[in-house]
């Protein structure tokens, strides 16, 4: 009698593994329920990583190696030198039309785009980059549809990042218009755009709150459509921090330096085939994309002479990316790795943190478990972190800990 139980148990056991076996591979075979149990597998996957592995506490630490992996590296490629830098621009060049250096008039004190209509990025998976783009296309007449612009620039629904290269690119094959993305930008060239007429996207760096819950510092774009001398502000189109009733944000011209710095004052501008003369006035020293990394390069090596602090890491960052895109990669290599010397080195409070509690508390808990582990090196080292003053900063319960 007990062996049939035994039996009966056994056979609803299979019954129901066979059961999920099967429900499980019709889930997967049917594409409207995979994707979403993958994505939320994901999501479980990256929870446990981010719990066992906080990305916050990590900081690169530039190998002694490096230096000389580079000198092989270019050792190696001698023999082949490089090509000479380009000098071609997206921007065919006009006959008999020579350049100019400087803007052809002053800029008026303020002004003011209107015609564009405002695209919400929410309801959809991060869509930031189409809504601002859409923007972008708004102002001149453009009539598709936001997920035109998602479908072409995030292959898979859940791509996590989309370039200006390929905002541009849409533009360029998808669109009748035109798009050129230019970097080492400044606050002056953006008014200068916006005085003659072109939106200016700009991609930033700001804190959202992530799918998680979590407090996190990521890129963001901006469509700019006015500004304001008298305020020292700009008028910004914000896909995010927008609403339909109220789609435009102030943005103070120092806040707007601050944020494009970690992306090295890159922006994206929209123009009409027909406008491209104007353009090419208005860009002056920007018009071709190699003056652009040369003028780019200047600025960041100045910034990293006079800044201090998080913005310092920033232009020593971004002067290695400017001398990579002029083709000097063991100047590049230096400098981020100067860069990532200069982050390491930075006061926990100046670094660009997830969650300050959440990274206290995950902190304290390691603190305590090494002190009862007895593991005193590694207790020093967390100490070091949390309490820069040393023990006599640490409360009450972790100086019992270490009694114990």
């Amino acid at each position: 009698m007990h062996k049939k139980h035994l039996n009966q148990k056994k056979f609803i056991f299979w019954v129901i593994a066979s059961a999920l076996v099967l429900s499980a591979a019709m889930v997967f075979a049917i594409p409207a329920l995979r994707e979403p149990v993958l994505w939320r597998l994901e999501q479980l996957r990256v929870r446990i990583r981010y719990a066992l592995n906080p990305p916050e506490e990590a900081v690169f630490q530039p190998e002694s190696t490096v230096d000389a992996m580079v000198q092989a590296t270019m050792n190696a490629l001698a023999p082949t030198p490089l090509s000479p830098l380009p000098t071609a621009t997206p921007l065919p060049p006009q006959a008999n039309t020579p350049l100019p250096t400087t803007a052809p008039t002053a800029l008026p004190l303020g002004s003011a785009l209107s015609g564009w209509t405002f695209f919400s990025q929410h309801g959809y998976w991060n869509y930031c980059a189409p809504a601002n783009l859409a923007m972008s296309l708004s102002y001149y007449g453009w009539d598709g549809a936001l997920t035109d612009i998602g479908a072409y620039v995030k292959p898979f629904d859940r791509d996590k990042n989309v370039m200006p290269y390929e905002l541009a690119e849409y533009v360029n094959t998808q669109t009748y218009f035109r798009a050129l993305v230019r970097e080492g930008s400044t606050l002056e060239l953006a008014r200068r755009l916006l005085a003659n007429g072109f939106p200016v996207l700009v991609e930033k760096g700001v804190y959202i709150k992530d799918y998680s819950g979590v407090v996190s510092w990521m890129g963001h774009y901006q469509v700019l459509v006015g500004y304001d001398d008298a305020t020292q502000t700009f008028t910004a189109l914000d896909s995010y921090f927008g609403e339909t009733d109220k789609p435009t944000l102030s943005v103070a011209y120092a806040d707007l330096e601050k944020e494009w710095r970690p992306f090295n004052f890159i922006l994206l501008v929209v123009y009409a085939p027909e406008q491209e003369d104007q353009l090419r006035a208005v860009l002056a020293d920007y018009t071709d994309s190699v003056s652009s990394y040369q003028i780019a390069a200047s600025l960041a090596s100045t910034e990293v002479q006079t800044l201090t602090g998080q913005a310092q890491f920033f232009a020593a960052f971004n002067y290695g990316t400017s001398l990579m895109r002029l083709q000097d990669y063991s100047g590049a290599a230096r400098a981020y790795d100067e860069a990532f010397e200069l982050y390491a080195a930075l006061p926990d409070n100046f670094r660009a943190k997830r969650n300050g509690k959440l990274r206290r508390k995950r902190l304290e808990d390691k603190l305590s478990k090494a002190i009862k582990a007895m593991d005193f090196e590694r207790a020093a080292t967390i100490r070091d972190l949390i309490f820069p003053r040393g023990w006599a900063a640490a409360p009450n319960k972790v100086l019992q800990l270490e009694a114990a």
